[in-house]
C-alpha cells in the first residue's frame, strides 16, 4: 500500500477551515468537527475517566489523555516510544492500537526499515496503570508462519478467546491487501495459521489506480459486537483516493472465526465521501462509548477537500452512530465539518 511520508511540519491550509460562526462560542456541551486539524488512523479507547487517543504520526507512538474526547486539542500528549535508529521497525510507525491485556497495556503499530515492503505488526508494552507513565518495552514482532506484508492490527476477545485481525498480501508482492485472522495465545504470540476473511472484490473496493500499476485495498479492521453479531468493519479502496469508504463483515459470535465461511461481506459501503460534510475519503475508524456508556460512537479520518491523498490533512472526527431495525450498525453520513453536536453523554 502507498503513504505518504509524513512531514516534519504540520500545515493546516486556511480555506479548509470551515469552523461555522467561528466568532460565536460554542455551548459549552456541544463540539464541532475535526478535533485536531491532522490525525490520521485515529484510535480512542476509555480507562479510569480518561480517554487515550493515538494516530498515525510515522516517527513514534503518541498518546493523548483527556476526559474530554471533544477536546484532544489541550490533552496531556506523550511521545511514549521512539524506536532506535537501524532496525526492522524504526521507520513508518503507523496505525498504532491501545490496548488493555490483563492487567498490562500494549499498543499495536506497523513499521518498516525503510521500504514498504519489509512493513510488518509489533507491540510494545507497559504495566503501569496510566498509559502516559511508566516504561515501553518492545516486545517484538508479531507473526504468523507466512510472515508476510503487514499491517493494521486490531486485537479483541470473544468469548474468553483472543484474536487479531490485519490487512496483509498473500504473496510477497503489492497488488492487493487482504484481510486476515489469527489466533492469540498471549499479547504478542499468534497461535494458529491465519485465515483470509475479505478480499476486495466490489467495484467500491477496488479504487486504487496509482501511476503504472492499480492497488485494491482492504484495511484497516476493527471489530464491533453487538446482540450475538460480531463486525469487522474496514477502510475499503486507496487511502490515495477519494473512494476511500468503510465496509463491513459480520459473524455470529457463537461461529468459529478461524472459518472463512462464518464471515459474510456486506455488498454496500457504510460510510463514504460528502463533499458537503468536507468529508473526502472517510476512513480508518475506531469505536468507543460515552462517559456513561449508553452512546455509541465511531471516530475516523477524511480529507476536507478532494484529491488530497493519504497526507496530513487527514483529520480525525467523531460522530454517534445508531443500530438498524436488521441489527446492523448504522453510521449515517458523515456530520460537516463545523456542524455543532452534542458531546459524548450530553
Amino acid at each position: 500500500m502507498l503513504k505518504m511520508v509524513f512531514a516534519s511540519v504540520l500545515i493546516f491550509v486556511a480555506s479548509h477551515s470551515f469552523a461555522q460562526g467561528a466568532s460565536m462560542p460554542l455551548p459549552s456541551n456541544t463540539f464541532t468537527n475535526p478535533l485536531l486539524s491532522t490525525g490520521p488512523d485515529p484510535w480512542v479507547v476509555w480507562w479510569k475517566g480518561f480517554y487515550y487517543y493515538s494516530n498515525s504520526t510515522g516517527a513514534n507512538l503518541t498518546l493523548r489523555k483527556t476526559a474530554d474526547i471533544t477536546d484532544l486539542q489541550h490533552a496531556e500528549t506523550k511521545a511514549v516510544w521512539t524506536p532506535e535508529p537501524g532496525h526492522p521497525w524504526s521507520k513508518e510507525l503507523w496505525a498504532p492500537e491501545l490496548h488493555r491485556w490483563g492487567n498490562k497495556w500494549y499498543i499495536y503499530f506497523a513499521a518498516d526499515a525503510g521500504d514498504n515492503a519489509s512493513h510488518r505488526i509489533y507491540v510494545v508494552e507497559n504495566d503501569h496503570d496510566d498509559p502516559l507513565q511508566g516504561a515501553w518495552t518492545l516486545k517484538g514482532q508479531i507473526k504468523d508462519p507466512s510472515d508476510r506484508w503487514a499491517i493494521d492490527a486490531t486485537t479483541f476477545e470473544l468469548n474468553g478467546e483472543h484474536y487479531l485481525v490485519w490487512s496483509g498480501w498473500k504473496g510477497e508482492t503489492d497488488g492487493e491487501q487482504d484481510l486476515y485472522i489469527a489466533h492469540m495465545s498471549n499479547p504478542w504470540t499468534i497461535d494458529s495459521p491465519r485465515t483470509l476473511i475479505s478480499t476486495p472484490t466490489y467495484p467500491w473496493e477496488t479504487k486504487g489506480d496509482l501511476p503504472g500499476r492499480h492497488v485494491s485495498v482492504n484495511e484497516g479492521p476493527e471489530a464491533l459486537v453487538h446482540d450475538g453479531k460480531i463486525f469487522i468493519v474496514f477502510s475499503a479502496s486507496g487511502c490515495w483516493t477519494d473512494f476511500y469508504t468503510l465496509g463491513a463483515l459480520q459473524a455470529d459470535t457463537g461461529k468459529n472465526l478461524l472459518d472463512a465461511g462464518s464471515w459474510t461481506k456486506f455488498d454496500h459501503p457504510f460510510l463514504s465521501t460528502d463533499p458537503e460534510a468536507h468529508a473526502y475519503g472517510p476512513g480508518h475508524n475506531g469505536f468507543f462509548s460515552s462517559p456513561d456508556g449508553r452512546q455509541n460512537w465511531i471516530i475516523y479520518h477524511a480529507n476536507p477537500g478532494p484529491n488530497e491523498g493519504c497526507g496530513n490533512l487527514r483529520s480525525p472526527r467523531i460522530q454517534p452512530f445508531a443500530w438498524k431495525p436488521d441489527g446492523t450498525p448504522d453510521f449515517g453520513k458523515p456530520v460537516p465539518v463545523g456542524k455543532p453536536l452534542r458531546k459524548p453523554g450530553q
